[in-house]
Protein backbone atom coordinates (compact mmCIF):
# COMPACT_ATOMS: atom_id res chain seq x y z
CA UNK A 1 0.00 0.00 0.00
CA UNK A 2 1.31 3.18 -0.88
CA UNK A 3 -0.41 6.80 -0.45
CA UNK A 4 0.21 9.12 2.65
CA UNK A 5 -2.91 9.28 4.75
CA UNK A 6 -1.80 9.69 8.11
CA UNK A 7 -2.37 6.74 10.67
CA UNK A 8 -4.75 6.76 13.11
CA UNK A 9 -2.72 7.61 16.62
CA UNK A 10 -3.85 6.60 19.73
CA UNK A 11 -2.40 10.62 20.88
CA UNK A 12 -4.13 11.99 24.27
CA UNK A 13 -4.98 15.30 24.08
CA UNK A 14 -3.75 17.61 26.94
CA UNK A 15 -5.87 20.28 26.40
CA UNK A 16 -9.78 21.41 27.61
CA UNK A 17 -9.62 24.30 24.43
CA UNK A 18 -12.27 23.79 21.89
CA UNK A 19 -12.18 24.32 18.67
CA UNK A 20 -14.45 27.13 18.12
CA UNK A 21 -15.83 26.58 14.56
CA UNK A 22 -17.78 28.08 11.92
CA UNK A 23 -19.85 25.59 8.48
CA UNK A 24 -19.95 27.94 5.68
CA UNK A 25 -22.99 26.19 3.61
CA UNK A 26 -25.54 24.10 5.10
CA UNK A 27 -26.96 21.88 1.85
CA UNK A 28 -25.85 18.40 1.78
CA UNK A 29 -22.05 19.34 2.86
CA UNK A 30 -22.57 21.05 5.62
CA UNK A 31 -25.87 19.15 7.12
CA UNK A 32 -25.28 15.71 6.49
CA UNK A 33 -21.29 15.81 7.15
CA UNK A 34 -19.63 18.81 8.70
CA UNK A 35 -21.70 20.12 11.39
CA UNK A 36 -23.25 16.59 12.37
CA UNK A 37 -19.88 15.28 12.63
CA UNK A 38 -18.08 18.35 14.48
CA UNK A 39 -21.30 18.43 16.67
CA UNK A 40 -20.75 14.94 17.97
CA UNK A 41 -16.93 16.19 18.67
CA UNK A 42 -16.26 17.43 22.49
CA UNK A 43 -12.96 19.13 20.87
CA UNK A 44 -15.21 21.53 18.73
CA UNK A 45 -17.93 23.97 19.13
CA UNK A 46 -20.35 24.58 16.58
CA UNK A 47 -20.53 28.92 16.78
CA UNK A 48 -21.61 29.80 13.14
CA UNK A 49 -23.13 28.43 10.13
CA UNK A 50 -23.36 30.21 6.78
CA UNK A 51 -26.33 29.99 5.17
CA UNK A 52 -28.32 32.56 3.03
CA UNK A 53 -31.73 29.86 3.00
CA UNK A 54 -34.52 31.10 4.86
CA UNK A 55 -35.83 27.15 5.27
CA UNK A 56 -32.02 25.99 6.46
CA UNK A 57 -31.28 28.90 9.14
CA UNK A 58 -34.48 27.48 10.75
CA UNK A 59 -33.17 23.98 10.35
CA UNK A 60 -30.28 25.30 11.91
CA UNK A 61 -31.78 26.72 14.84
CA UNK A 62 -33.92 23.30 15.37
CA UNK A 63 -30.84 21.02 15.24
CA UNK A 64 -28.34 23.48 16.76
CA UNK A 65 -30.07 25.95 18.70
CA UNK A 66 -26.98 27.63 20.78
CA UNK A 67 -25.53 28.27 16.83
CA UNK A 68 -25.86 31.37 14.99
CA UNK A 69 -26.69 32.07 11.91
CA UNK A 70 -25.42 34.29 9.44
CA UNK A 71 -25.95 34.84 5.45
CA UNK A 72 -22.59 34.12 3.80
CA UNK A 73 -18.80 33.75 3.58
CA UNK A 74 -18.21 37.21 4.12
CA UNK A 75 -20.38 37.27 7.31
CA UNK A 76 -18.17 34.63 8.47
CA UNK A 77 -14.99 36.29 8.12
CA UNK A 78 -16.28 39.28 9.98
CA UNK A 79 -16.70 37.22 13.27
CA UNK A 80 -12.74 35.44 12.40
CA UNK A 81 -11.67 37.07 15.63
CA UNK A 82 -14.40 34.72 17.82
CA UNK A 83 -13.40 32.00 15.34
CA UNK A 84 -10.55 29.17 15.29
CA UNK A 85 -11.76 26.94 12.09
CA UNK A 86 -13.45 27.65 9.64
CA UNK A 87 -15.58 24.57 7.45
CA UNK A 88 -16.01 25.18 3.60
CA UNK A 89 -18.98 23.51 1.87
CA UNK A 90 -19.56 25.81 -0.49
CA UNK A 91 -19.86 24.98 -4.70
CA UNK A 92 -16.29 24.58 -5.67
CA UNK A 93 -15.47 28.14 -7.68
CA UNK A 94 -15.99 29.25 -4.06
CA UNK A 95 -13.12 27.31 -2.15
CA UNK A 96 -10.29 28.94 -3.40
CA UNK A 97 -11.26 32.92 -2.64
CA UNK A 98 -12.96 31.45 0.93
CA UNK A 99 -10.08 29.68 1.97
CA UNK A 100 -8.00 32.57 0.83
CA UNK A 101 -9.50 35.18 3.02
CA UNK A 102 -10.44 32.78 5.63
CA UNK A 103 -6.38 31.52 5.61
CA UNK A 104 -5.63 35.55 5.82
CA UNK A 105 -7.98 36.47 8.54
CA UNK A 106 -6.12 33.83 10.82
CA UNK A 107 -8.23 31.09 10.80
CA UNK A 108 -7.52 27.30 10.07
CA UNK A 109 -9.39 26.06 7.09
CA UNK A 110 -11.08 22.90 6.17
CA UNK A 111 -11.96 22.83 2.38
CA UNK A 112 -14.68 20.55 0.85
CA UNK A 113 -13.85 18.45 -1.86
CA UNK A 114 -12.78 19.34 -5.12
CA UNK A 115 -9.91 21.24 -3.20
CA UNK A 116 -10.18 24.09 -6.09
CA UNK A 117 -10.78 24.24 -9.78
CA UNK A 118 -7.68 23.79 -11.00
CA UNK A 119 -4.04 22.55 -9.36
CA UNK A 120 -2.42 25.89 -9.41
CA UNK A 121 -5.06 27.32 -7.00
CA UNK A 122 -4.88 24.46 -4.77
CA UNK A 123 -0.92 24.67 -4.78
CA UNK A 124 -1.23 28.57 -4.19
CA UNK A 125 -3.60 27.97 -1.07
CA UNK A 126 -0.91 25.27 0.54
CA UNK A 127 2.19 27.80 -0.22
CA UNK A 128 0.25 30.65 1.56
CA UNK A 129 -1.25 28.60 4.42
CA UNK A 130 2.73 27.43 5.24
CA UNK A 131 3.64 31.27 5.05
CA UNK A 132 1.07 32.49 7.43
CA UNK A 133 1.22 29.21 9.35
CA UNK A 134 -2.07 28.13 9.74
CA UNK A 135 -3.69 24.39 9.31
CA UNK A 136 -5.21 23.91 5.87
CA UNK A 137 -6.54 20.29 5.07
CA UNK A 138 -9.23 18.96 2.76
CA UNK A 139 -12.13 16.92 3.42
CA UNK A 140 -11.71 13.55 1.23
CA UNK A 141 -14.28 11.75 3.43
CA UNK A 142 -14.40 8.88 1.43
CA UNK A 143 -11.01 7.59 2.96
CA UNK A 144 -12.68 6.23 6.18
CA UNK A 145 -15.79 4.84 3.91
CA UNK A 146 -15.91 1.33 5.73
CA UNK A 147 -15.49 -0.17 2.11
CA UNK A 148 -12.49 1.54 1.80
CA UNK A 149 -11.05 0.80 4.89
CA UNK A 150 -11.95 -2.73 4.12
CA UNK A 151 -9.33 -2.54 0.61
CA UNK A 152 -6.96 -1.06 2.49
CA UNK A 153 -6.71 -3.78 5.49
CA UNK A 154 -6.76 -6.14 2.67
CA UNK A 155 -3.75 -4.90 0.57
CA UNK A 156 -1.61 -4.49 3.40
CA UNK A 157 -2.29 -7.82 4.54
CA UNK A 158 -1.36 -9.28 0.77
CA UNK A 159 -4.19 -11.68 -0.01
CA UNK A 160 -4.43 -10.50 -3.49
CA UNK A 161 -0.62 -11.59 -4.22
CA UNK A 162 0.47 -8.70 -6.24
CA UNK A 163 -2.16 -6.50 -7.43
CA UNK A 164 -2.13 -5.65 -11.84
CA UNK A 165 -6.03 -4.11 -11.85
CA UNK A 166 -7.95 -1.98 -9.54
CA UNK A 167 -11.48 -1.15 -10.42
CA UNK A 168 -13.65 1.44 -8.98
CA UNK A 169 -17.20 2.81 -9.24
CA UNK A 170 -19.84 5.43 -8.04
CA UNK A 171 -23.01 4.90 -10.38
CA UNK A 172 -26.19 6.65 -9.01
CA UNK A 173 -29.64 6.66 -10.88
CA UNK A 174 -30.24 10.52 -10.61
CA UNK A 175 -31.61 11.71 -13.68
CA UNK A 176 -32.30 14.97 -12.38
CA UNK A 177 -29.54 17.74 -10.74
CA UNK A 178 -30.24 18.03 -7.51
CA UNK A 179 -28.40 21.10 -6.50
CA UNK A 180 -29.67 24.37 -8.14
CA UNK A 181 -26.04 25.55 -8.25
CA UNK A 182 -25.03 22.19 -10.48
CA UNK A 183 -27.61 23.48 -13.39
CA UNK A 184 -25.75 25.76 -14.82
CA UNK A 185 -22.30 24.97 -13.41
CA UNK A 186 -19.56 24.47 -16.26
CA UNK A 187 -16.07 22.76 -15.65
CA UNK A 188 -14.84 26.27 -15.05
CA UNK A 189 -16.81 26.07 -11.45
CA UNK A 190 -15.98 22.87 -10.30
CA UNK A 191 -19.41 21.30 -12.52
CA UNK A 192 -19.34 17.58 -13.69
CA UNK A 193 -19.49 13.68 -12.09
CA UNK A 194 -15.81 14.37 -12.28
CA UNK A 195 -15.28 17.35 -10.19
CA UNK A 196 -17.87 15.06 -7.71
CA UNK A 197 -17.00 11.49 -7.39
CA UNK A 198 -13.88 11.32 -9.55
CA UNK A 199 -12.57 13.65 -6.60
CA UNK A 200 -12.87 10.55 -4.07
CA UNK A 201 -12.10 8.03 -6.75
CA UNK A 202 -9.24 9.51 -8.41
CA UNK A 203 -7.90 10.30 -4.72
CA UNK A 204 -8.67 6.65 -3.21
CA UNK A 205 -6.44 5.11 -6.13
CA UNK A 206 -3.64 7.34 -5.84
CA UNK A 207 -3.80 6.19 -2.13
CA UNK A 208 -3.64 2.61 -2.65
CA UNK A 209 -1.08 2.36 -5.52
CA UNK A 210 0.77 5.99 -5.81
CA UNK A 211 1.50 8.23 -8.66
CA UNK A 212 -0.54 7.70 -11.91
CA UNK A 213 -0.70 9.28 -15.13
CA UNK A 214 -4.08 9.26 -17.32
CA UNK A 215 -3.78 7.07 -20.29
CA UNK A 216 -7.40 7.52 -21.06
CA UNK A 217 -10.27 9.29 -20.69
CA UNK A 218 -14.07 9.51 -21.42
CA UNK A 219 -16.52 12.28 -20.60
CA UNK A 220 -19.88 12.23 -21.35
CA UNK A 221 -23.11 14.20 -21.19
CA UNK A 222 -26.00 12.09 -21.42
CA UNK A 223 -28.63 14.20 -19.45
CA UNK A 224 -30.42 16.46 -21.35
CA UNK A 225 -29.40 19.28 -18.98
CA UNK A 226 -25.89 18.15 -18.15
CA UNK A 227 -23.66 20.62 -19.05
CA UNK A 228 -20.46 19.58 -18.02
CA UNK A 229 -19.89 15.47 -17.57
CA UNK A 230 -22.30 12.53 -16.24
CA UNK A 231 -20.77 9.61 -17.24
CA UNK A 232 -16.94 9.08 -16.79
CA UNK A 233 -14.64 6.44 -17.65
CA UNK A 234 -10.73 6.82 -16.74
CA UNK A 235 -7.68 4.28 -16.67
CA UNK A 236 -4.96 5.58 -14.62
CA UNK A 237 -1.72 4.30 -14.68
CA UNK A 238 0.76 3.95 -11.68
CA UNK A 239 4.18 3.87 -11.69
CA UNK A 240 3.85 1.09 -8.93
CA UNK A 241 2.29 -0.53 -12.36
CA UNK A 242 -1.46 -1.35 -10.91
CA UNK A 243 -3.56 -0.14 -13.74
CA UNK A 244 -7.12 1.47 -12.35
CA UNK A 245 -10.49 1.65 -13.85
CA UNK A 246 -12.42 4.43 -12.51
CA UNK A 247 -15.73 4.98 -13.83
CA UNK A 248 -18.48 7.61 -12.48
CA UNK A 249 -22.36 7.52 -13.66
CA UNK A 250 -25.19 9.66 -12.74
CA UNK A 251 -27.73 7.73 -14.77
CA UNK A 252 -27.22 4.34 -14.02
CA UNK A 253 -30.27 2.17 -13.29
CA UNK A 254 -28.15 -0.94 -12.74
CA UNK A 255 -24.99 -0.13 -10.40
CA UNK A 256 -22.34 -2.65 -10.38
CA UNK A 257 -19.58 -3.14 -7.89
CA UNK A 258 -18.11 -0.92 -6.07
CA UNK A 259 -14.72 -2.32 -5.63
CA UNK A 260 -13.16 -5.11 -8.22
CA UNK A 261 -9.45 -5.73 -7.55
CA UNK A 262 -7.63 -8.23 -9.40
CA UNK A 263 -4.46 -9.68 -8.02
CA UNK A 264 -2.11 -12.33 -8.95
CA UNK A 265 -3.39 -15.04 -6.23
CA UNK A 266 -6.91 -13.97 -5.90
CA UNK A 267 -9.51 -11.44 -6.16
CA UNK A 268 -12.05 -9.04 -4.23
CA UNK A 269 -15.59 -7.85 -5.16
CA UNK A 270 -17.43 -5.28 -3.50
CA UNK A 271 -20.93 -4.34 -3.74
CA UNK A 272 -22.86 -1.42 -2.17
CA UNK A 273 -22.10 1.77 -0.93
CA UNK A 274 -21.34 3.06 2.68
CA UNK A 275 -23.83 3.36 4.87
CA UNK A 276 -23.02 6.91 7.16
CA UNK A 277 -23.87 9.59 4.74
CA UNK A 278 -27.68 7.57 4.32
CA UNK A 279 -27.93 6.74 7.71
CA UNK A 280 -26.86 10.56 8.85
CA UNK A 281 -29.79 11.80 6.08
CA UNK A 282 -32.10 9.60 8.02
CA UNK A 283 -31.91 11.33 11.02
CA UNK A 284 -29.00 8.85 12.51
CA UNK A 285 -26.28 10.56 14.83
CA UNK A 286 -22.36 9.72 14.50
CA UNK A 287 -22.67 8.85 18.23
CA UNK A 288 -24.69 6.13 17.76
CA UNK A 289 -23.37 2.87 18.56
CA UNK A 290 -24.40 1.34 14.84
CA UNK A 291 -22.97 4.45 13.00
CA UNK A 292 -20.94 3.31 10.33
CA UNK A 293 -21.65 -0.45 10.76
CA UNK A 294 -23.08 -1.94 7.70
CA UNK A 295 -25.14 -5.05 7.20
CA UNK A 296 -23.77 -8.35 7.30
CA UNK A 297 -25.44 -9.14 3.84
CA UNK A 298 -22.90 -6.60 1.97
CA UNK A 299 -20.01 -8.37 2.46
CA UNK A 300 -17.06 -8.37 0.45
CA UNK A 301 -16.51 -12.11 -1.94
CA UNK A 302 -12.28 -12.83 -1.42
CA UNK A 303 -10.83 -15.37 -3.60
CA UNK A 304 -11.11 -17.30 -6.74
CA UNK A 305 -14.46 -18.37 -8.37
CA UNK A 306 -15.77 -21.84 -6.67
CA UNK A 307 -13.47 -20.94 -3.83
CA UNK A 308 -14.83 -17.54 -2.28
CA UNK A 309 -15.47 -16.46 1.58
CA UNK A 310 -17.34 -13.50 2.89
CA UNK A 311 -14.76 -10.72 4.18
CA UNK A 312 -17.14 -8.46 6.33
CA UNK A 313 -16.89 -4.34 5.80
CA UNK A 314 -14.76 -2.71 8.06
CA UNK A 315 -16.72 -0.10 10.03
CA UNK A 316 -17.08 3.41 8.68
CA UNK A 317 -15.20 5.97 10.23
CA UNK A 318 -16.04 9.83 9.49
CA UNK A 319 -15.49 10.81 13.06
CA UNK A 320 -11.81 10.12 12.31
CA UNK A 321 -11.53 13.00 10.41
CA UNK A 322 -12.25 15.68 12.37
CA UNK A 323 -10.75 13.65 15.56
CA UNK A 324 -7.21 13.76 13.81
CA UNK A 325 -7.66 17.80 12.77
CA UNK A 326 -8.04 18.84 16.76
CA UNK A 327 -4.75 16.78 17.67
CA UNK A 328 -3.15 18.72 14.89
CA UNK A 329 -4.79 22.26 15.33
CA UNK A 330 -4.60 21.78 19.67
CA UNK A 331 -1.36 20.52 20.00
CA UNK A 332 0.10 22.63 18.37
CA UNK A 333 -1.40 24.05 14.90
CA UNK A 334 0.85 23.89 12.14
CA UNK A 335 4.08 23.87 13.81
CA UNK A 336 2.87 20.37 15.20
CA UNK A 337 4.44 17.19 14.10
CA UNK A 338 1.27 15.56 13.66
CA UNK A 339 -0.11 15.34 10.69
CA UNK A 340 -3.25 16.74 9.15
CA UNK A 341 -6.26 14.01 7.94
CA UNK A 342 -5.47 14.60 4.59
CA UNK A 343 -2.85 16.31 3.30
CA UNK A 344 -3.97 18.98 0.68
CA UNK A 345 -1.01 17.81 -1.82
CA UNK A 346 -2.60 14.81 -2.25
CA UNK A 347 -5.77 16.54 -3.58
CA UNK A 348 -3.89 18.55 -5.98
CA UNK A 349 -2.28 15.82 -7.40
CA UNK A 350 -5.73 14.16 -8.18
CA UNK A 351 -6.70 17.31 -9.45
CA UNK A 352 -3.45 17.59 -11.65
CA UNK A 353 -4.99 13.98 -13.09
CA UNK A 354 -8.83 16.35 -13.67
CA UNK A 355 -7.05 18.17 -15.89
CA UNK A 356 -5.15 15.18 -17.46
CA UNK A 357 -8.48 13.64 -18.29
CA UNK A 358 -9.91 16.43 -19.91
CA UNK A 359 -7.10 17.59 -21.88
CA UNK A 360 -7.19 13.84 -23.17
CA UNK A 361 -11.02 14.17 -23.97
CA UNK A 362 -10.70 16.58 -25.42
CA UNK A 363 -8.23 15.59 -28.42
CA UNK A 364 -10.28 12.32 -29.16
CA UNK A 365 -13.80 14.19 -29.72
Amino acid sequence: MTGTEPERTNHTLRTNRTLRTAVVGFGLSGSVFHAPLIAADPHYSLDVIATSDAGRQAAVTERYPGTKTVPDGDAVLALAGELDVVVLGTPPATHYPLAKAALEAGLDVVVDKPFAVTSAQGRELIALAERLGRVLTVFQNRRWDGDFLTVRKLLAGEALGSVTRFESSFERWSPDTAKAWKVDATAADGGGVLFDLGTHLIDQALLLFGPATVAHAELQARRPHEKVDDDVFLVLNHESGVTSHLSMNMLCAQQGPRFRILGSTGAFTKHGIDPQEPYIVAGGSPLDEEFGVEAPEWAGALGRDGHLEALPTERGAYPEFYRLLAQKILDGGSASVLPVPVEPAGPVEALKLIEQARELAAKVR
